[in-house]
């Protein structure tokens, strides 16, 4: 790797290290706020206001990656979005950098994003105390070994979410989730048996989860393709601007009722969901073909 390229990265890095730590206090001393504040009015103020300041962290990281990482991203599909609606974001998941691609693309243009995580990451030190004042939605997820053993904690765990998520009544929210649950590799696809071709396989479960305990909030569905010509980049050689371009394909769908219910108990349910889940990742497949053939015919 050229040395101008890696001297890149490291101002990059150093860059998005140095926008966290300033962020980090405001939104410690507003988080701080929120919680001596009584009234429910005043901490929903609050919440939009961290989400600013997040959104306002994300916009400088997204300029130092563009003057410093200069890659290139091509759009294709649906490009109009409202900061008043209600979204669930999914998409092929193969780096870290899947993550700063999606920022780049949605910030400021959709409702702040956000993710839903287990409830033990709430200990990871320093990021976890970010993701608890952005009130990112921590879950509680039974096992089905538990749930034998106590059949009362049945439904507990969607009852625990959707308290969580009650706060995002008051204003719209953008909701991720990478689907496989996991990036995407070769190894991972083999042990899998995917019978996807650039794809692992998608975990159901884990959607329907987020959709119900949204309780319907969730009314649109954006479904991001992303395809990298030249390789699956690390954050670093992203960093560096070894990833000259970027392939994105968006489109867009309604969340019908339908697609609401009870996973765990409603066998009829869990089979339409499941089925719905793989034609959107059998729709997604196709769309990375085209891309990469495509790309290959340039």
């Amino acid at each position: 790797m050229a040395l101008w390229s890696v001297l890149k990265g490291v101002v990059s890095f150093l860059l998005i290290v140095i926008n966290t730590l300033m962020c980090f206090v405001p939104v410690m001393l507003l988080a701080l706020c929120k919680c001596i504040m009584p009234f429910p009015s005043v901490r929903a103020i609050l919440n939009v206001v961290l989400d600013r300041v997040a959104t306002f962290w994300i916009g400088v990281n997204n300029l130092n990656q563009r003057c410093l990482g200069q890659s290139v991203i091509s759009v294709s599909g649906v490009r109009d979005f409202s900061i008043n609606e209600w979204y669930m974001i999914t998409a092929n998941h193969q780096s870290w950098v899947d993550i700063l691609i999606l920022q780049r693309l949605f910030n400021r243009r959709v409702p702040f994003i956000k993710f839903f995580l287990k409830r033990e990451l709430i200990w990871v030190p320093f990021i976890g105390l970010v993701w608890w004042a952005l009130e990112f939605p921590f879950m509680k997820r039974y096992s089905a070994a538990l749930l034998k053993k106590r059949p009362d904690l049945k439904g507990k765990d969607i009852e625990i979410t959707k308290k969580a998520c009650d706060k995002f009544q008051y204003f719209p929210v953008s909701i991720m989730n990478f689907l496989e649950g996991t990036r995407f590799t070769a190894q991972k696809q083999t042990q899998q048996s995917s019978v996807f071709k650039h794809l692992l396989m998608p975990k159901a479960g884990g959607l329907s989860f987020a959709l119900n305990a949204m309780d319907g909030k969730l009314h649109q569905l954006i479904d991001v393709t992303i395809v990298y010509p030249g390789g699956i980049p690390s954050f670093f050689d992203y960093l560096c601007g070894k990833t000259s371009e970027v392939k994105v394909h968006v489109r867009m769908m309604p969340i019908e009722n339908a697609l609401l219910g009870d996973y765990q108990n409603d066998a009829e349910y869990r089979a339409y969901f499941q089925q719905w889940v793989n034609e959107l990742w059998r729709q997604k497949d196709q769309q990375i073909e085209r891309m990469t053939k495509s790309e290959n015919t340039k």
